[in-house]
C-alpha cells in the first residue's frame, strides 16, 4: 500500500530524494525505491472536509443571526420572552456540555476524525458563550463591568482545552481574553477610547508583546499547558504585529476628526517603530530557523513599506506612475523569492 500525498508534498520530497542522491546520502536504488512507496492523490479530500466543516461552522452562525431578523422567528421568541433567563442559560450549558462530550468521544475514538471532533467543540464554545451572556442577565450586570463575564469564559475555555486536549478552544480562549482586556480597559476609563493614555492600538500593542513574552519564557514551564505554546505564540505575535501597523496608521489618537487633520509624517515614528518591530522578527526567524518569527516578520515588512508607499505616495503621484512603480516592485519581490526557493531546491 502506497503513501497518498498531495502535490506541494510530493515536490518537497522528490527535491529532498534527489538532493539526498546527488550528495550521496542514498544510492540510486534507494531513491527509487522511494519514490515508488508514494503517490499524488486524484483529489485532496483532505482539504475538502476542512472547507466543508468551515462552511458548515459559518452558516451556522449565519442561521443563528437570521433568526433575528426573520419576522416569524421573531414573533416566536416573543412568545417566548417570559422564559427565565437561567432556564436559557442552563439550556445552553446542557448543549455545550453534549457538544464537548460528543467531539472528545470522536476525537478518542476516530482520532482520523480531527476536522468534525473540532467543529463540535466549536459549536460547545457558542454554546458556552450563550450561556455565559444570559448568566449575565441572570445576576443582572447594568454596571457596564461585562468583563468580568469574559473573564469567566476565559477561565471555563483554559480548563476545558487542557482537559480536552483541544487546540481549537485554546484559539477562543485567547480571543476572549483580548475581549477581555478590550472592555476591561475600556471600563476603568469610562468607555472611553484611552486607557492612561494610550488607544486601542497601543492597548494592543503591549497586549500581544506580553502574550508573546509569555509563550516563550513562561508557558514551556507550565507542564499542562505545553502542548499550546506554539499556538499562544502565534496569536501572541498576530495581536503585537497588527496592533504596531494600526498603530502606524492612527497614531496614538482616540478622536478621528482629529486624526484626519493631521499629516502622516507626524506619526512616522510609529511606522519606523513597526518596520523596526517587524525587521526584528524576521531575523531571529531566520537566525533561530523559527517560521512562525520569519514568516509573520517579512509579511508585516511588506505591509507596513506599502502602507507607507500609499501614504505618501498616493497624492503626490500620477496614477499611472503609481501602479506601475507597484507592478515593478512585486515584480522584483517575486523573482527574489523564486531565486531564494529555486536555492532551497
Amino acid at each position: 500500500m502506497k503513501l497518498h500525498i498531495d502535490r506541494q508534498e510530493e515536490e518537497t520530497i522528490s527535491n529532498a530524494l534527489s538532493y539526498w542522491e546527488q550528495e550521496g546520502l542514498i544510492d540510486g536504488q534507494t531513491a527509487e525505491k522511494l519514490r515508488d512507496s508514494y503517490e499524488v492523490k486524484g483529489f485532496d479530500w483532505r482539504r475538502l472536509a476542512q472547507y466543508s466543516f468551515w462552511v458548515a461552522l459559518s452558516c451556522v452562525v449565519l442561521a443563528f443571526l437570521s433568526l433575528f431578523i426573520d419576522k416569524e422567528i421573531l414573533a416566536v421568541f416573543e412568545r417566548l420572552y417570559d422564559t427565565p433567563n437561567i432556564v436559557i442559560s442552563a439550556l445552553c450549558a446542557t448543549l455545550a456540555v453534549l457538544f464537548y462530550a460528543l467531539g472528545y468521544y470522536q476525537k478518542k475514538k476516530y482520532p482520523q476524525k480531527k476536522l468534525s471532533s473540532e467543529s463540535l467543540m466549536v459549536l460547545g464554545v457558542f454554546a458556552t458563550a450563550t450561556c455565559v451572556g444570559y448568566l449575565g442577565k441572570v445576576i443582572n450586570k447594568t454596571d457596564g463591568s461585562y468583563s468580568l463575564l469574559f473573564l469567566l469564559s476565559i477561565v471555563i475555555y483554559t480548563v476545558l482545552a487542557i482537559k480536552l486536549s483541544s487546540k481549537t478552544i485554546w484559539t477562543f480562549m485567547l480571543v476572549a481574553l483580548g475581549i477581555w482586556f478590550a472592555t476591561e480597559t475600556a471600563y476603568h476609563s469610562n468607555w472611553g477610547f484611552k486607557f492612561w493614555g494610550m488607544n486601542y492600538p497601543l492597548r494592543f500593542t503591549l497586549f500581544g508583546t506580553f502574550l508573546t513574552a509569555f509563550a516563550l519564557w513562561i508557558q514551556p514551564r507550565i507542564r499542562v499547558a505545553q502542548p499550546f505554546q506554539q499556538l499562544s505564540y502565534l496569536i501572541g505575535i498576530i495581536y503585537l504585529l497588527i496592533s504596531l501597523w494600526l498603530l502606524s496608521i492612527f497614531g496614538n489618537y482616540d478622536d478621528l476628526d482629529k486624526w484626519a487633520k493631521v499629516k502622516q509624517y507626524h506619526i512616522l515614528y510609529w511606522g519606523l517603530v513597526s518596520t523596526a518591530i517587524s525587521l526584528g522578527f524576521a531575523w531571529y526567524g531566520l537566525k533561530k530557523n523559527d517560521a512562525i518569527a520569519r514568516e509573520f516578520g517579512i509579511t508585516f515588512v511588506l505591509i507596513n513599506l506599502y502602507t507607507r508607499y500609499f501614504e505618501y505616495l498616493w497624492d503626490n503621484l500620477n496614477r499611472a506612475v503609481f501602479f506601475a512603480l507597484l507592478a515593478l516592485s512585486f515584480w522584483l519581490i517575486g523573482r527574489r523569492a523564486e531565486k531564494i526557493w529555486n536555492g532551497f531546491s
